[in-house]
């Protein structure tokens, strides 16, 4: 039997899923008008069901994104939306406030969002045994660690292969709502992480200065996936739920043409959905929205991982400016310039300046002011105006091959259509004339059979007969239209049966009466249906959730990343040399609305933000 192998993409709405369906999604995720962990990403719940409808078809899947922590009174509303979701026809959902568990809710699989944290096989397991389908992993995992938990966990596995990183571990950032009440676990980040920082030593020294010191590079996965498949992920998630359709028509298109090309050459792996992508524009992924890319931890090692340059996009290099005169600058580049491309520098003092490219000349490009610019600037397009129109007009069609065998025998004829997961029958009393020129009339036949109607892209395979009967053409194609409407209704049907689970299924099994040690961090208790549930787990206490009560003392940020390491300042992996910047610990982060103290975890290499 054949793995299925998913790409994930994100919907911001309706017209973005439909167009990431085009490029090659298997699957999307999208929130509906409340509790979705992105404020400015609600939809309505009629748009999602048109959006199902529409993903149906390819037999591709639509999760809904129900992964905000939950207050009492939200409750009832939540569990309201859950099924309102079920019966607009979303095939699962992604959850991270346990109290789900606990209602009465709709027969559809739960799949653990991000914001659980999972980052150990210990957690994994508690969650499986809590009856999660699909547990999504932290993203500051190496591939040692996901194999260690895909061998020891029954789940489905889903990782993020692309997007923006946070820089926290999921679920684990306190630091929007310690600084301006508003909880990231509850989709109103203020980003604080992308700010500017002076790094500041116990002294008042300025180590740095205006930086966005906590700004992590993009995530880029691309040469992964083989690995990461190896290492037991299926689902292959790109974040961007914020994103435009740019962004996400061009990065879907790349990674289907990565997971296709494994998939051609691994025959023991199949694709998610149906339909085979065919022309429509070339993906360029340095074109699309990013802070320059980093693997992060996949490998089990440290890089440099920050986005010094700026917290913004700066697009695709294209080379320094050779040359100034006037208004008019000359860039070392071999790539093709357009009026009224999007370009960017970074100034000496740390900004990024951007400008319009008002005319072009090959590399000779006017400007509206260059007062700004100087020889040997690196140039970077944030917007390829070009890039940006091919995305618009040139998108790739979704047909979905299927093969019509006929057989006509004794006055009865039989078009059966078979696609790759479903069949449709057509059989009748055949009064059509018997053929002058049977060979023209079987000619005929393969011809207007072999067409494409609606989103299937048919061909004449096996021919029975004892008589060749002449069929005109608006005949055939009349049959040819009947068939793909019905092998339609035959994979909406399909979809809608395979997407409820079983009663055994809907009941949430209760850990053995003690929680292990790894589990103190899990409970995110923002409501007493969660709390009941740590308790039957066997917890003996459980604390409240950060948003309803911040205790002094917790910190407000764990992650991976260090500012020692990637300032050259860390003793473990730096050699510190007579050169070297000299401080004095602790070390804070400042600007002119916050001021954060860092602490180092050396043991654990993680560092800890807190105030």
């Amino acid at each position: 039997m054949q793995l299925e192998l998913e790409l994930l993409a994100p919907a911001r709405n309706k017209e973005i899923g439909i167009a990431a369906i085009d490029c090659g999604a298997d699957a999307l995720y999208i929130a509906g008008p409340s509790f979705g962990a992105r404020e400015a990403a609600g939809n309505p719940v009629s748009e999602i069901k048109e959006l199902a409808e529409y993903a149906h078809k390819y037999s591709a899947k639509v999760y809904a994104v129900v992964n905000t922590i939950l207050y009492d009174d939200e409750l009832e509303p939540a569990q309201k939306l859950l099924w309102e979701l079920y019966h607009a026809g979303v095939d699962a959902f992604i959850i991270q406030d346990l109290a789900i568990l606990k209602m009465e809710r709709p027969p559809l699989p739960l799949f653990a969002s991000t914001q659980t944290d999972i980052r150990t096989p210990q957690k994994a397991q508690f969650l499986c045994s809590l009856g999660f389908k699909r547990l999504i992993l932290e993203r500051q995992l190496s591939l040692e660690q996901i194999r260690e938990i895909n061998r020891t966990t029954p789940c489905e596995l889903e990782f993020f292969v692309h997007g923006a990183l946070c820089l926290s571990y999921s679920g684990q950032c306190y630091l929007s709502q310690r600084l301006a009440g508003r909880s990231a676990n509850r989709g109103a980040c203020i980003q604080a992480c992308r700010s500017d920082y002076d790094l500041v030593d116990s002294k008042g020294k300025v180590l740095v200065k205006n930086r966005p010191l906590l700004s992590l590079k993009d995530f880029n996965l691309s040469t992964y996936i083989t690995a990461l498949i190896e290492a037991g992920i299926t689902s292959f998630k790109i974040e961007g739920r914020l994103k435009n359709a740019s962004y996400v028509k061009n990065v879907v298109r790349e990674y289907r043409a990565i997971l296709d090309d494994f998939i051609s050459n691994n025959p023991n792996y199949c694709r998610a959905s149906a339909g085979e992508i065919r022309g429509g524009f070339i993906p360029e992924i340095d074109a699309t929205f990013n802070r320059g890319y980093t693997s992060f931890f996949i490998e089990g090692k440290r890089e440099r991982w920050a986005s010094y340059d700026g917290a913004k996009s700066m697009g695709e290099y294209l080379g320094e400016i050779d040359s100034i005169q006037g208004n008019r600058i000359v860039i070392s580049t071999d790539k093709v310039l357009n009026n009224g491309d999007g370009l960017a520098v970074i100034s000496p003092d740390g900004e990024i300046d951007g400008f319009r490219a008002d005319v072009c000349d090959g590399n000779r490009v006017r400007i509206k002011d260059a007062s700004a610019l100087s020889k040997g600037m690196k140039v970077y397009r944030n917007l390829n105006t070009a890039f940006e129109k091919e995305l618009e007009k040139n998108m790739p069609g979704r047909l979905i091959e299927a093969t019509i065998s006929y057989r006509s025998k004794e006055g009865i004829t039989t078009f059966e259509a078979v696609g790759c997961r479903d069949k449709a029958i057509l059989t009748f009393e055949d009064e059509n004339p018997v053929a002058e020129k049977p060979e023209k009339a079987l000619e005929a036949l393969s011809r207007q059979l072999s067409k494409s109607s609606g989103d299937y892209i048919f061909r004449l395979g096996d021919v029975e007969y004892d008589i060749v009967r002449f069929y005109p053409a608006s005949v055939l194609n009349g049959i040819r239209r009947k068939l793909a409407k019905s092998l339609e209704e035959s994979a909406l049907r399909r979809m809608a049966e395979s997407r409820v689970v079983s009663a055994d299924d809907m009941v949430t099994p209760i850990m053995a009466k003690s929680l292990e040690k790894h589990l103190t961090y899990l409970a995110n208790c923002s409501n007493h249906l969660s709390r009941e549930l740590y308790l039957e787990c066997g917890a003996q206490s459980v604390d409240p959730a950060y948003e309803i009560e911040a205790p002094e003392g917790v910190e407000v940020m764990r992650t991976k990343y260090c500012i020692k390491y990637e300032l050259g300042l860390c003793q473990k992996y730096s050699s510190r040399d007579k050169n070297a910047i000299t401080f004095k610990e602790p070390l804070f982060l400042a600007n002119r609305n916050y001021k954060l103290r860092l602490d180092f975890d050396c043991k654990n290499c993680e560092m800890i933000v807190n105030l």
